[in-house]
Parts: structure tokens; sequence; C-alpha cells
């Protein structure tokens, strides 16, 4: 990838001392261990590119997301956003930065959805008209126009996670911070959010995205390179594609066919696999295996079946998804302990 890089982050760490630790030895109170937020994190975001983020609750995501937002300094490592420190160079990379969170409590639930976009871009310092430009672009493509005059307390989960974004883009930061972008957005305002997520990126000029969620789906749709954060740690880096196939080498097989009973079925395949599944269904048999990709299992079955005069009439296969890897990886660290 030849691409500029837009985000830096180098051997960051983060650890959340125990407050208050002399007051509890003194009054001889337990005192619970410092909790390690970020251990040794490093990667780039390129320009233009679309970074996906995944990870359980806890595993260290929004806490990696404030940093680069330098909503929160690091312990040790760095963060660079286009060039320009997180700690020495803050104002500067929150000019260069636009953060779109989940957390509603920064947003005035009196003020109006355009009265609060018009109070954070005078804080980013455009002026009046500029802003008012900006706030009709925003709220058309996020299809809120309607909604620009009613109060922020009486708007849908829904609609102000969008108003979030609307906020992170009002001074077109050439980077954005997008933590869970799509949650609580029903299914169509989830894909027409993905489609602004692809075309900011792609635009001109590109936005390089930082994105963050649990909906695994998405972030295969989206992300072109994927970091798996656990504990603290990246546990792993690379295309969805190449950390499916990377680290699950193995598929679901399932075979619905006809012209055999069950009895004879469960025979023919025991002769192949050690494990399989046989279940009657509308006049046929569902038969279900596991398989080493790249084997030659299909081949063998599918001789197998034509010999005893089967008719196949469809097979599916499931490979492993970004959840069967996630789900891996936190079985290992678990392992580790």
């Amino acid at each position: 990838m030849n691409r500029p890089v837009a985000v830096s982050l180098n051997h960051l760490s983060k650890t959340y001392p125990t407050p208050l630790t002399r007051l509890k030895q003194l009054l001889r109170r337990p005192i619970k261990p410092a909790v390690e937020a970020l251990r040794d994190v490093s990667f780039d975001v390129h320009e233009g590119e679309i970074f996906g983020l995944i990870g359980r609750n806890g595993a260290g995501k929004t806490t990696l997301t404030k940093i680069v937002a330098t909503l929160v300094q690091p312990t040790s490592g760095s963060v660079a956003v286009r060039g320009f420190d997180s700690v020495s160079d803050d104002e500067k990379v929150r000019a260069q930065v636009g953060l779109s969170t989940a957390e509603e409590r920064s947003f005035y639930w009196r003020l109006t959805a355009e009265q609060n976009l018009m109070f954070f871009a005078r804080l980013y310092g455009l002026s009046d008209d500029e802003a008012r430009r900006r706030i009709i672009e925003i709220l058309s493509r996020l299809e809120l126009i309607e909604l620009a005059t009613r109060r922020f307390g009486e708007l849908s989960t829904g609609n102000k996670q969008r108003l979030a974004l609307a906020r992170a883009m009002l001074a077109e930061p050439p980077v954005l911070l997008l933590d869970e972008p799509t949650r609580s957005l029903d299914p169509l305002a989830a894909s027409s959010m993905r489609e602004l997520i692809s075309s900011l990126a792609g635009g001109n000029p590109p936005v390089s995205i930082l994105l963050t969620s649990h909906n695994l789906a998405e972030v295969e749709e989206l992300c072109e390179r994927v970091a798996i954060i656990s504990k603290g740690q990246i546990r792993a880096l690379d295309t969805p594609q190449n950390l499916r196939t990377r680290h699950k080498q193995t598929e679901r097989v399932q075979f619905d066919v006809r012209g055999l009973v069950k009895e004879q079925a469960s025979k023919l395949f025991s002769a192949l696999f050690n494990e399989f599944e046989v279940a009657e269904h509308s006049e046929a048999l569902a038969i279900s295996f596991t398989r080493e990709s790249g084997d030659d299992a299909l081949d063998r079955v599918f001789g197998m079946l034509h010999d005893n005069h089967a008719m196949v009439l469809s097979v599916e296969t499931e490979r492993a998804t970004l959840l069967d890897v996630l789900e891996s990886y936190e079985t290992e660290k678990e392992l580790e302990r």
C-alpha cells in the first residue's frame, strides 16, 4: 500500500491507575490493580482507507479512539495524525479529526438538531454563512433535513447517532473516527450509512476512516484491513479475507440429496468422515460435514453419490467469518493465562 499514512500509532499503551491509592492504604481498604487498557499497540491507517477495529467490550477500542482524538493521553508510545503528534500538537490534531461516538452527553438536549450543529460549527471556527451551508449539506446527505428543527432530546436513538456523525463531518476533517456508526439504526438507515462511509473514503479528497464496530458483517463489507484487539493488545491485522483463511482452514458443507435412505447415507458417509450429520426433510436428506479447505472431500462425496445413483439437489458451504476468527483469538488469550 503506497498511499501516505494518515494516522500512525507507535507502541501505544494506556494504563488507568487506581484512584485514591494512598488514602485507601491509610484506611486499609482493598486496592484494585491498575487497568491496562492498551498494551504496545502499533498500526497505520492510510489516506482514503477504511480501517476496522474489532473486539469485545472492554478490549480497548474506545480508549484507542479517544487517544487518537486527543481526549485521553497515552501512558507511553505516540500517535501521529497527518504528521502531528497527539500530545505536543494536540490542537492541530483536533483540526484534522472528526469524532463520532455513541455517547449523547455532549449534545444539548433542549436545542434543536440545527442549533446543536450551529453551536459546534462556531467552535470549529466556521462563519455563520459557511456553517449554514455545511449544516444543510450534511443533514441532506444523512436524510435529517426534516428533523432539523426537532429538539435533540426528542430524536430517536438512531437519529441521535446520525447527528453525531453530522457533527463529526462539519469541518470537513480529513480523518474520521467512527465508534459503532450504525448502532441503533434500522437496516435501511444502516445501509445508507455504510454507503455514505464508503463514499467519504472514495471521495476527492479522500477521507481516512478508523471504524470500530460489533457488526462484523459490516466490517467485512467496508474495511480494507481489520485489526483484532483483545485485552488491549492487537492480536491480528490483515484484510478480512486473509484473517478468515489464515486462522481457520475449514468450512462446513451441506448436501441436499434424493435417492438415499437415512441408514444408507449414514453407512456411506461413515467411510469418509468421522463426524457428520444426516437429517430428513422434504423427501430428501440433508447431509452436513466439515472439511479442510483445498482437500478432495467434495470430489469423493460427488463420486460416491454418483456411484449410488443419488441425486444432488443443492450444495451449500459456510466458511469462517470474522466472528470465528475473533472467538478463536479470544480462546487463545484465555489459554495463555
